[in-house]
C-alpha cells in the first residue's frame, strides 16, 4: 500500500509550469497568459459595435460586420461632433484675427509715440526713481511675449472614420448582407440557437470557426472554402447568377472591440517588467 503524500509537500526538486505561471500573476513581474472564455468573444453574426447578432446586418467595404441602426446612429453622432468643433474653430479663428488686429493698431500706435518722443525738444527731468523712463503698461509682458505664448488650434478633421478598422466610412459605402438561417425543425428563436446559420451553396454550417466572405452581387454569406473551390472557377453568384468581380467578394473580418476579442487568437497576454538580479 503506497504512502499518502501531505497537502503541503513542497521538497520536489522541479520548477513546474504551474508555479512560475502563479509566481508571474502575484510577482508583478513576467508574460501573463490566459485563455478567452466564451463570453469574451464576439459570435461573427454580432454587430462590432453593440455585440449582440444583428437585426438588419450591413457590411463595410472591408468586411466588418455592423448593425445597420447601430452604425447609422455613430455615423450621425460622428457628424453632428464634427459641426460643433468646427463651429468652435470658426470662432477661434474670428477671436484670433481679432487680437491679431489690435496688436497690430498697437504696434503702429507704439511705433508713432516713439517717432513722436524721439523728434521732441521737450526733455523730461525725473524727480525721483523710474522717473523719465518708459515702463510697459501691462504687468505680464509685451503684446510680442504674448504673440509668442499664444497656443495654436488644429483645423477639425472632416472625415468619418469606421470605430473598427479606422477607415473613412460613409453610409453609402454600407452593403446590406443575408444570412441564411438553418433549415431544422427547432422553433428556438434563431438568436437563441447555438448554430444559426449556414452557407446557402454548401450548406456547411457557419460558425466563428468558419471564415465567411460577403458577395456584393445578392448579399448573401458564403463559407471561403465555397469561394476559393467553386465561386472563383467562373466567377459567377450561385445564388443569382449575376456575374462576379474580385471586388465584389468581401472577407468577413472577424473584427472584435474594446470590451470582446474575436478571431482565431483566443489568448491575451500582458507583458510585465521584467526583474533582473545582479
Amino acid at each position: 500500500m503506497g504512502k499518502r503524500h501531505g497537502k503541503n509537500a513542497t521538497a520536489n526538486p522541479v520548477y513546474s509550469y504551474a508555479e512560475v505561471q502563479k509566481d508571474n500573476k502575484f510577482s508583478g513581474y513576467g508574460l501573463v497568459a490566459a485563455r478567452l472564455g466564451k463570453d469574451s468573444i464576439k459570435d461573427f453574426d454580432c454587430c462590432s459595435i453593440t455585440l449582440q447578432p444583428c437585426r438588419n446586418p450591413v457590411v463595410t467595404p472591408d468586411g466588418y460586420l455592423f448593425d445597420k441602426e447601430a452604425i447609422l446612429e455613430y455615423i450621425l453622432n460622428k457628424k453632428m461632433d464634427i459641426i460643433k468643433q468646427q463651429k468652435a474653430y470658426e470662432k477661434w479663428q474670428a477671436k484670433e484675427a481679432t487680437e491679431k488686429k489690435e496688436l497690430l493698431e498697437a504696434q503702429r500706435q507704439s511705433t508713432a509715440d516713439k517717432f513722436q518722443k524721439s523728434s521732441s525738444t521737450v526733455v523730461t527731468t525725473g524727480s525721483g526713481k523710474g522717473d523719465g523712463k518708459i515702463m510697459p503698461n501691462n504687468f505680464w509682458g509685451s503684446a510680442a511675449s504674448r504673440e509668442s505664448l499664444r497656443t495654436t488650434k488644429e483645423k477639425p478633421d472632416t472625415v468619418i472614420t469606421s470605430p473598427i478598422s479606422g477607415k473613412p466610412i460613409k453610409a453609402s459605402d454600407l452593403i446590406p448582407i443575408h444570412f441564411t438561417p438553418v433549415v431544422d425543425d427547432d422553433k428556438t428563436p434563431v438568436a437563441s440557437k447555438k448554430f444559426r446559420y449556414m452557407c446557402p451553396v454548401t450548406r456547411d454550417v457557419l460558425s466563428n470557426n468558419t471564415a465567411c466572405a460577403v458577395l456584393r452581387t445578392s448579399g448573401n454569406v458564403v463559407t471561403m472554402e465555397c469561394v476559393d473551390n467553386l465561386i472563383r472557377k467562373d466567377m459567377i453568384d450561385p445564388t443569382n447568377g449575376k456575374s462576379l468581380r474580385e471586388k465584389d467578394i468581401i472577407p468577413l473580418q472577424r473584427g472584435g472591440s474594446s470590451y470582446a476579442g474575436s478571431g482565431l487568437q483566443l489568448e491575451s497576454r500582458v507583458s510585465k517588467p521584467s526583474m533582473h538580479v545582479g
